[in-house]
C-alpha cells in the first residue's frame, strides 16, 4: 500500500507551504545518507513526498486522487497530467451535477457500494518545543525536565474509550456493518454512497457506556514530565527527537514524536568554532616581553598558561583537549587562545625613561 505522503512529511492535510518546508528539512537533515546514521532509503522517501507537496499543482491533484495521479496517462496507471480541478459535469454549469470535491475514485466506489475511505485509527500528534541550554551545559551534556500539556492514554479506560467492566455491543447506527449509506446525486444520477459509521468509526460496535473519564475518546490531555538527556557536544540550532513521546495515538495507535530544537545561549568569554572554544587573554606588556605565567579560564576552570619571552600580540596558543566534545564520543576539541598584549596609556617619568633607553637601544 502506498505511503501517505503528510505522514512521511510529518505534516497535516492543512499544513501551509512554511510547515511542510520546515519538516522536510528538518528530515532531510536527520536521515541524509552522508550523515552518520543517515538512511538513503528514508532520504529518497521525504524527497519524493516533498516533491509532490511542495508543488501547488500536484499537490492539488494529490489530495484529489492520491498516489495514483503520478501513474502515468495509460489505461489502469490513474490520470497524470489533467487537471480536474475545473471540472463540473457536462451540459455547463446549469447541468445540476457537481462532484463536490470528489475524485473519480470515490464516485466509482460509491456506485459499487465500496468504501476507499475505510478509517484508520489516527497516529498521535508530533510534538515540537524549544529548549535553551548554557554554553557550559552544551559542552558537558545537561539533563533537563519538561512539562507539556498533551494528549495522554487514559487510565480510566486504557485507551479504550469505554467504562472499565462496560460490554460491547452492536452499533445502532449501522446495525453492525461499520457504514451507513446516504443517497447521492452526481454526474451519473442519483446513486448510493457508502461511508463509515459515523458512531463507530467503522468498527461495528460501541461500548455500551462510555468511558466518564475521557468520553470515548481514549486519550486526555494531562501535564506530563518528561527527562531529557542532551549529549554533551550537540550544536546550537541541532534538533533532537524522542519516538514515541508525542500526544498519544487514538485508542491504541501509535504516539506521535517528540522534536526538541536546542538553542545554546551566548557566552560572555567563549565562543564556538566546530569542535573549538575560541577565548581572548589580555597579557601585559612586561609579561609579553620577559614571559611569564598567567591565569586564563576555561570552561571547566581556570588553569596556568606559560607565556614565552617576546610573545606578540595576536599570536594563538592552544590547550588540547579543553574544548567540545563530538557528539559520537571520538574525541574533544581544543581551546584556543588569543593574546592581546595590553600597551599601558599612561607612565611614570621612570617608565618613560626606561623605554626612551630601550628605544635609542632599537628594541
Amino acid at each position: 500500500m502506498a505511503k501517505n505522503y503528510y505522514d512521511i512529511l510529518g505534516v497535516s492535510k492543512g499544513a501551509t507551504d512554511d510547515e511542510i518546508k520546515k519538516a522536510y528539512r528538518k528530515l532531510a537533515h536527520k536521515y541524509h545518507p552522508d550523515k552518520s546514521g543517515g538512511d538513503e532509503a528514508k532520504f529518497k522517501e521525504i524527497n519524493a513526498a516533498y516533491q509532490v507537496l511542495s508543488d501547488q499543482s500536484k499537490r492539488q491533484q494529490y489530495d484529489q486522487f492520491g498516489q495514483t495521479f503520478e501513474g502515468g496517462s495509460g489505461a489502469g496507471n490513474g490520470f497524470s497530467g489533467f487537471d480536474f480541478s475545473g471540472f463540473q459535469g457536462f451540459g455547463g454549469q446549469n447541468s445540476g451535477f457537481e462532484f463536490g470535491g470528489e475524485g473519480f475514485e470515490d464516485i466509482f466506489s460509491n456506485i459499487f457500494g465500496g468504501n476507499s475511505r475505510a478509517r484508520r485509527r489516527s497516529r498521535g500528534t508530533d510534538i515540537q518545543v524549544d529548549v535553551e541550554i548554557s554554553f557550559a551545559e552544551m559542552v558537558n551534556g545537561i539533563e533537563k525536565i519538561i512539562e507539556l500539556y498533551k494528549r495522554v492514554v487514559c487510565d480510566r479506560c486504557y485507551g479504550s474509550g469505554g467504562e472499565p467492566q462496560a460490554d460491547m455491543k452492536t452499533c445502532p447506527t449501522c446495525k453492525g456493518s461499520g457504514q451507513v449509506e446516504t443517497m447521492r446525486r452526481s454526474l451519473f444520477g442519483s446513486f448510493s454512497q457508502v461511508s463509515e459509521c459515523p458512531e463507530c468509526h467503522g468498527e461495528g460496535k460501541v461500548y455500551e457506556k462510555k468511558c466518564s473519564k475521557c468520553g470515548g475518546d481514549g486519550r486526555v490531555k494531562e501535564e506530563q514530565k518528561i527527562k531529557l538527556n542532551i549529549p554533551a557536544g550537540i550544536a546550537d540550532g541541532q534538533t533532537m527527537s524522542m519516538q514515541g513521546q508525542g500526544e498519544a495515538g487514538e485508542k491504541g495507535a501509535p504516539a506521535g514524536d517528540l522534536y526538541i530544537n536546542i538553542h545554546v545561549l551566548p557566552h560572555k568569554k567563549f565562543k564556538r568554532k566546530s569542535q573549538d572554544i575560541l577565548s581572548t587573554e589580555f597579557v601585559p606588556f612586561s609579561v609579553a616581553a620577559l614571559g611569564g605565567k598567567i591565569e586564563i579560564e576555561t570552561i571547566n576552570g581556570t588553569l596556568i598558561l606559560k607565556i614565552p619571552t617576546g610573545t606578540q600580540s595576536g599570536e594563538i596558543f592552544r590547550i588540547k583537549g579543553a574544548g567540545v566534545p563530538e557528539l559520537n564520543g571520538r574525541g574533544v576539541g581544543n581551546q584556543l587562545v588569543t593574546v592581546v598584549v595590553k600597551v599601558p596609556k599612561s607612565l611614570s617619568r621612570e617608565q618613560k625613561d626606561l623605554l626612551e633607553r630601550l628605544k635609542n637601544q632599537g628594541i
